[in-house]
């Protein structure tokens, strides 16, 4: 994508539909009067009574408590610099954003007009009483120093820096698992940082506090070391002018044990690293580009342990694995300040988590066999869910031990099961599934690209790295397309009408017909449907000149599941084709089957479907837990629908006793967790979360899913087939361009399945 269409791209985002990317929504009912009267005037004066009584009562009445403001005044945005407060509100908000998805924190974004630091601190002490906490944001060093300090100082609520604490806590992390694995004393090493803003300082401070000798650290910033004669130095950074006059970066890195660098691309050569002693430890930290580049360190320095701040490397320092569950455990005990008790405890609980099993989701959300403690992995990765079990009770229970908790947790299984509940308030589904299916792209077969947002969905998936595009359709009108789309990427395009496919529409008719020659089918019949695109694509995948395909925009389901079923058909020991619809719910992801092939399937049928579904929610790094739904509950109708149901999941009982599966049970039953323990606690679905319903028939499964799409917004990733022999996958009818990347994701990640069982079985492929 050129430049110009990328920026475009980015300023639709942030515009349209709505301005912004958060917005305030009621936790309350609001549609009576009675409501009404409840929510405002004159009810509202019962709680505020209340407050006046005792002002704490203000976290029990009001959203305060897990309401935090993200503070800046533009100064020294990203790599942006001193843009002002109004050019930072996007940034503000894509952090108030990652607050909600990673802890369901919400948050208020604050930009503030002044750079004057008292006036800067008056304001946000006169507005703090709206708050749980205040993170402060892109401000520039030295200012950010004194004005965090004096806002922890003088405020009752926690106050932090991210862009020194958060930097400083993960790499902390990283830095006590890297000497482990380097066999290296922390009270012995020689560390050289090149930087000495705010998070380079940061840094420096939390490593002393781990027990780092502060005459052991030399530090650099864009005039060179800090040393005593320095005149230009702040009196934080007076602190490491421990550097002799006139020394270069290259002498000080000479049997230096670590590096850190937190300021300019480049900077470290593989000369320079080749001075460090054995086992160096690199943090090279700058973005978009590093100290020194991943590969070029690696290939000079075998014994090296590295990490960057890029998610295309090992070892991504990103403060996203800190903030939003630092402030969580904050919150949840009314800390009135994030201490350095509550920054250890989160540097421990970091390094700690990196040395346990990885949950298959995360193994399976990178595209590894098994992450396993060692020199690629010293940190834990950022779609880790449990990051939030872990980081937010440990700094919690520093916060209880230091004296600062006001409200202290003394049930901590229960607090660990009302954090796991916020992990079902965001698509991280989509984000796993994307990022897996980059780790081995395959070629996609759009069969509709001469439609517009086809088309985009194929530049998408290009320039995101999901796949690499393989274009059906019109040629003059694809390239006329691709022209209007800024999309110059030069990709293959096949048009199965033209004279220029003859040759290969030939060959495809030919191979076809051998096959269904003793079926009824001609050759003339095969090399007329071969003029069709989606007979064509469903060759080319045949053929193995083409890893998946996606098709449907325009045409209805049956029509375009015809070809797929005649050409490719089921895998090995399938007898039935489905669907199911991956729904990102604020309970997290729910998987529905089957909602657009069968529409009244048998017992067995559903048992099948039951199996097949289950397949396909643990490829996504889930446990499957089924409820086959009914309007029935256990036997309580003789109706030949509930019937099946019960009928189903026996079989499923009596051959599958490992799978979590039961029924037939009524959807409320099966989705309220005490309803249907109180109810019924014999159920398998007892005490468990389910997150895969089977529907009696096609009629329900499809108007389900397309309510929920529809009425709540609910994002869906789907029809996914099931059971097919190759990845082949259907969009619905006018689907939208991001289901459309999301599906061609879906059949990158079948690809690699399938691609995975052909190779385990030695087939050549």
């Amino acid at each position: 994508m050129n430049r110009n269409s990328k920026r475009r791209e980015a300023l639709l985002y942030h515009a349209k539909p709505t301005p912004g990317k958060i917005q305030v929504v009621p936790t309350k009912k609001y549609a009576t009067q009675r409501d009404l009267s409840l929510a405002y005037s004159p009810g509202v004066a019962e709680p505020c009574l209340e407050i006046v009584k005792d002002v704490n009562n203000v976290y029990k009445y009001t959203a305060k408590g897990n309401l935090v403001a993200v503070i800046t005044n533009g100064t020294a945005v990203l790599g942006l610099g001193d843009i002002g407060p109004e050019a930072s509100k996007p940034v503000m908000e894509g952090k108030a954003l990652l607050f909600k998805i990673f802890a369901d924190i919400d948050v208020f974004d604050i930009e503030i007009g002044t750079k004057d630091i008292d006036a800067f601190i008056e304001t946000v002490k006169n507005i703090a009483p709206t708050f749980g906490g205040i993170n402060l944001e892109d401000i520039k060093a030295p200012e950010s120093f004194e004005i965090e300090r004096r806002l922890v100082e003088e405020l009752n609520i926690p106050v932090m820096h991210d862009d020194q604490h958060g930097t400083a806590i993960i790499s902390s992390a990283a830095l006590l698992n890297a000497l482990e694995l380097a066999d290296k004393e922390i009270q012995a090493i020689k560390i050289v940082i090149s930087g000495a803003g705010s998070a380079a300082l940061a840094c420096a401070n939390l490593y002393v506090l781990l027990g780092v000798h502060l005459d052991n650290i030399i530090m650099f910033d864009k005039e060179g070391v800090l040393s005593a004669d320095r005149k230009d130095l702040s009196p934080l950074q007076r602190k490491y002018c421990k550097g002799t006059k006139g020394i270069q970066l290259k002498e000080a890195l000479v049997n230096a044990d670590v590096f850190l660098g937190l300021s300019a691309g480049n900077i470290l050569s593989a000369d320079m690293l080749l001075g460090m002693a054995a086992n160096p430890i690199v943090f090279a930290m700058a973005n978009p580009i590093p100290e020194i580049d991943y590969n070029v360190a690696i290939e000079t320095r075998k014994d090296i342990i590295m990490a960057t701040g890029r998610s295309d490397h090992p070892n991504q320092v990103n403060n996203v694995l800190g903030f939003p569950y630092i402030f969580r455990g904050a919150l949840d005990v009314r800390a009135t300040k994030i201490n350095e008790a509550m920054k250890m405890a989160a540097v421990r609980a970091l390094a700690a988590l990196a040395k346990e099993s990885v949950p298959e989701q995360v193994n399976i959300a990178y595209g590894e066999m098994k992450l396993v403690f060692g020199r690629e992995y010293i940190i834990p990765k950022p779609f880790d869910p449990r990051l939030i079990t872990m980081v937010a009770p440990a700094v919690a229970r520093a916060a209880m031990e230091s004296g600062v908790a006001l409200q202290p947790i003394h049930d901590w299984e229960k607090y660990e099961e009302e954090l796991l509940e916020r992990l079902g308030s965001d698509n991280k589904m989509v984000r796993l599934l994307t990022n897996r299916a980059k780790t081995d792209p395959k070629r996609v077969v759009f069969a509709e690209a001469d439609h517009l947002d086809v088309l985009k969905a194929a530049q998408i998936v290009l320039e995101e790295g999901i796949g690499f595009p393989i274009l059906l359709g019109n040629r003059e009108v694809i390239l006329e397309l691709k022209d209007e789309l800024g999309f110059d990427a030069e990709v293959p395009i096949y048009d199965p009408k033209t004279k220029d496919e003859d040759s290969r529409r030939l060959r495809y008719a030919e191979m076809y017909w051998k096959t269904r020659q003793r079926r009824g089918i001609s050759l003339l019949d095969a090399q007329k449907w071969m003029r069709e695109r989606n007979y064509f694509a469903a060759m080319m995948i045949n053929e193995r000149e083409a890893d998946a395909l996606v098709t449907g925009y325009s045409r209805s389901y049956p029509s375009v599941v015809k070809p797929m079923m005649q050409l490719i058909g089921k895998a090995p020991g399938i007898s039935i084709i489905a669907t199911t619809n991956m729904m990102m719910t604020n309970r997290g992801p729910m998987f529905l089957s089957d909602t657009a092939i069968n529409p009244s399937p048998t017992a067995d049928d559903l048992a099948k479907i039951a199996l097949m579904t289950a397949k396909t929610v643990k490829m996504f790094g889930m446990e499957p837990v089924i409820a086959m739904v009914s309007f029935s509950n256990f036997g309580s109708s003789a109706n030949e629908s509930a019937s099946k149901v019960r009928e189903s999941v026996a079989y499923l009982h009596k051959y599958y006793p490992d799978l979590i599966v039961d029924g037939e049970i009524q959807a409320d039953f099966a989705l309220n967790h005490d309803m249907l323990k109180t109810k019924f606690p014999f159920s398998k679905l007892a005490g468990k979360k389910v997150n895969t319903l089977i529907f009696p028939n096609l009629e329900s499964a499809n108007i389900t899913y397309k309510l929920l799409k529809e009425l709540y917004k609910v994002d869906s990733v789907g029809p996914i087939m099931l059971g097919m022999e190759k990845p082949v996958h259907i969009f619905q009818l006018g689907a939208s361009v991001e289901e459309m990347v999301n599906m061609a994701a879906v059949a990158v990640v079948d690809a690699q399945e399938k691609h995975k069982r052909l190779k385990n079985l030695d087939i050549k492929f």
